[in-house]
């Protein structure tokens, strides 16, 4: 699979598009700020750059994509106005995979403009918007370039399958399964483990290079709440999908080698993973690293001892969500031999059922992170 070519979220502004199911992704947002806020004062200090960079990588579209540079325009400018500084020159980079909706994002700019100018009555200083298409495991600016790097909900994607998992692999190793589960062989684990440790060290190395010294991150992403990769926090909505298109397999719908050649180019770490890789690689001094826990469908709601009736309508939710995320890589390896609708109606059943025994949730890390002087 060719995660820079399949990976992308559903376009558009239709029934089962990312813009109209991101609230997961809108709370994580939501919470994150104060991090964000906090990162951002730090960087500016009390010397404003005539000129900064900022970007946000893997900032797909729909209305999540331009409210995190909202926030940071917002926070720079009343920066500005407390020191009595002239407004910022700024350079905002927004980055996503080749596949990425930059069309939707680049229409509502207008609005985006305006929208900030009446609502917080700031005369905005030079403001140049960018859209940067690429993976931001390798290079995609100048050295010395950014003092500001936010990343949301993009960094527990990997920048390919495990090695020794690809569907072209002579064994299938994780047979009935889309990604780690409590019956998956220590083998699939270790690949798992290895291909994210070399992911995100090149990650770390790529952006110390493009940061001035003393540029900052914050990164939030999915992540686990303990050591044990196959907790349920971890992967048990995968587990979920898989039991779904299982169930297709099962009548004749989907041929079950399409399923056991299926990795998803995911992984969820765990503190400790993220401390250890973070000191491997040098580049970045943790300020600070916190988890904090997430409903499926960004709800918040108890629903253990509610209707049948909301239960599932929860799952419905939750099915959305995952469908506007992932419909591109299952259309990829599947192509045309799935229909969709009935995959993710079996899915939503599924989590529905799921989530009137259970309450589990999913594990998010937020992480500010300052580039080391010495780079």
């Amino acid at each position: 699979m060719e995660v820079v070519r399949a990976l992308h979220m559903n376009k558009g502004a239709g029934e089962s598009s990312y813009a109209q199911n991101s609230k997961v992704q809108s709370k994580i947002l939501s919470i994150a700020k104060p991090v964000i806020e906090e990162a951002l004062v730090k960087t500016l200090g009390t010397k404003i750059p005539e000129s900064m960079g900022i970007a946000d990588l893997g900032c797909s579209s729909g209305p999540n994509a331009l409210s995190v540079i909202w926030q940071i325009v917002d926070v720079i400018h009343a920066k500005c106005c407390t020191l009595g500084s002239s407004p910022a020159e700024l350079r905002l980079f927004l980055n996503d995979l080749f596949s990425n909706d930059f069309n939707n994002i680049f229409a509502s700019l207008p609005t985006f403009y305006n929208q900030i100018k009446d609502d917080t009555g700031l005369e905005l200083g030079p403001c140049f918007v960018s859209g940067v298409p690429g993976s931001f495991y390798g290079r995609l600016f100048p050295r010395n370039s950014l003092h500001f790097i936010h990343s949301s909900s993009s960094l527990h994607w990997l920048s390919q399958v495990p090695g020794g998992l690809e569907s072209d692999a002579k064994t299938a190793l994780n047979k009935g399964k889309l990604y780690i589960s409590k019956s998956s062989p220590q083998i699939v684990l270790e690949a798992y483990s290895l291909q994210f440790q070399k992911d995100f060290s090149m990650f770390l190395k790529c952006r110390s290079e493009e940061l001035v010294s003393g540029g900052r991150m914050v990164l939030s992403f999915i992540g686990r709440s303990a050591s044990d990769p196959t907790t349920d926090d971890s992967c048990y909505h995968w587990e979920l999908l898989a039991q779904a298109l299982m169930s297709m397999v099962s009548e004749g719908l989907v041929e079950e080698e399409k399923v056991d050649t299926f990795n998803a180019p995911y992984y969820a770490p765990c503190a400790e993973e993220l401390k250890v890789e973070i000191e491997k690689e040098g580049s970045f001094i943790v300020d600070r690293l916190e988890a904090f826990e997430i409903d499926w469908d960004g709800d918040g709601g108890d629903v253990i001892h509610n209707s049948t009736f909301e239960t599932q309508f929860r799952g419905q939710r939750v099915a959305k969500t995952i469908r506007a995320v992932v419909e591109s890589l299952l259309e990829y390896h599947f192509g045309n031999d799935i229909p969709m609708d009935d995959l993710f109606r079996r899915y939503a059943q599924l989590v529905g059922d799921y989530l009137s025994m259970k309450k589990t949730k999913y594990i998010n890390f937020v992480i500010s992170l300052v580039r080391r002087d010495s780079y």
